[in-house]
């Protein structure tokens, strides 16, 4: 059932928002795996079932296919056609804040892959940690763009139904066109383009080549900035919070949850806050949820104001561009109604 508005119960989810992983996932032997391993060995028509089964459901939607911009209405997203050992296109969320893509159990199932013969992984989220199941797999592309993905987290959740997340670790030469007007999105080799006329260029540095930080601005606090475009809602840690309290630039405040891919849920509260700017781009968010987020202490960024930039405010772009090789940012900005 579709959400009466983004602050109702879009904000409370953050679903593939918290599929973020951290940098580097530690492999751990034994553990709990889930999904069924033996649906596909004893009935081989079973994956080919599936496959059938979320192609439908993609061809059938009436909403945008891959691109959708941020309304008042709902909040946007970015899903990318994913052909994993051929089969597909998955739609796989676009997450840069994680460090490698994941798949749900129903895309294991569908490539016929058991969950129970690759060694189970912690899986770091925004929220916190948890043992997921694996599964290998020989390729991983999106259009003619081959991923070096090759062993994939089955995680419980993904964003707006989407099949898993699509992770940056493949991406590091890469340039992403996101056009939210024509719900296009192109994912090809970086030649090095430059951006057109009327984009605003906004430099990023990586942090271990994956996640993509600007420098921001969130009324007079100087922010670092993370794009996370796996992330619904955006939300802030509790330096920013309280830079901005001692500037008396914070608003009331109200709670709030966040819930991640490892569905482990932290408190938070929403609080109205002033523009946030990268460069000359001004975004205007009726309220961001502050909270003491575990992402932000395995990040080491809990002493100094950083913010998670989520689909609420990205969404609002008429095209994004992230150019990995450029370590640049092209946007540009449009009115819609």
């Amino acid at each position: 059932m579709p959400c009466s508005s983004p602050s109702a119960c879009q904000r409370r989810r953050r679903c593939a928002a918290a599929a973020v992983f951290a940098a580097s996932l530690s492999t751990v032997y034994g553990g709990t795996s889930f999904g069924s391993s033996g649906d596909s060995a004893d009935h081989p028509s079973a994956g080919v079932d599936a496959v059938e089964q979320l192609t439908d459901i993609m061809v059938e939607a009436r909403e945008p296919r891959y691109v959708a911009p941020t309304r008042r209405d709902q909040i946007g997203r970015i899903w990318a056609p994913v052909f994993i050992n051929g089969r597909g296109p998955f739609r796989l969320v676009l997450d840069t804040g994680a460090s490698r893509s994941a798949i749900t159990a129903m895309v294991a199932v569908a490539l016929g892959i058991p969950t129970d013969l690759s060694p189970p992984i912690i899986l770091r989220g925004v929220t916190g940690s948890a043992t997921v199941p694996t599964i290998h797999v020989d390729t991983l592309s999106v259009g003619d763009v081959a991923v070096d993905s090759p062993v994939l987290p089955v995680v419980p959740d993904a964003m707006g139904g989407a099949q898993g997340v699509l992770g940056a670790e493949g991406l590091v030469d890469k340039r992403i066109f996101i056009d939210f007007r024509h719900d296009q999105i192109r994912i090809t080799y970086s030649r090095g383009e430059r951006a057109g006329f009327d984009f605003v260029n906004i430099p990023f540095r990586s942090v271990h080549g994956q996640l993509i930080i600007v420098d921001a601005m969130v009324g007079e606090v100087r922010t670092k900035a993370i794009i996370d475009t796996g992330g619904q809602t955006t939300i802030a840690n509790l330096a920013l919070r309280d830079a901005l309290a001692r500037r008396h630039q914070g608003g009331r405040s109200r709670p709030d949850q966040i819930i991640g891919a490892t569905l482990a849920v932290e408190n938070g509260e929403i609080i109205a806050t002033p523009e946030i700017r990268l460069g000359s781009i001004r975004m205007l968010d009726p309220g961001v949820t502050f909270a003491d987020l575990y992402i932000f202490k395995q990040w080491k960024l809990t002493s100094e104001p950083a913010i998670l930039i989520g689909m609420d405010a990205l969404g609002v772009l008429d095209t994004l561009v992230i150019d990995y090789r450029r370590h640049e940012l092209q946007l540009r900005t449009a009115n819609r109604g």
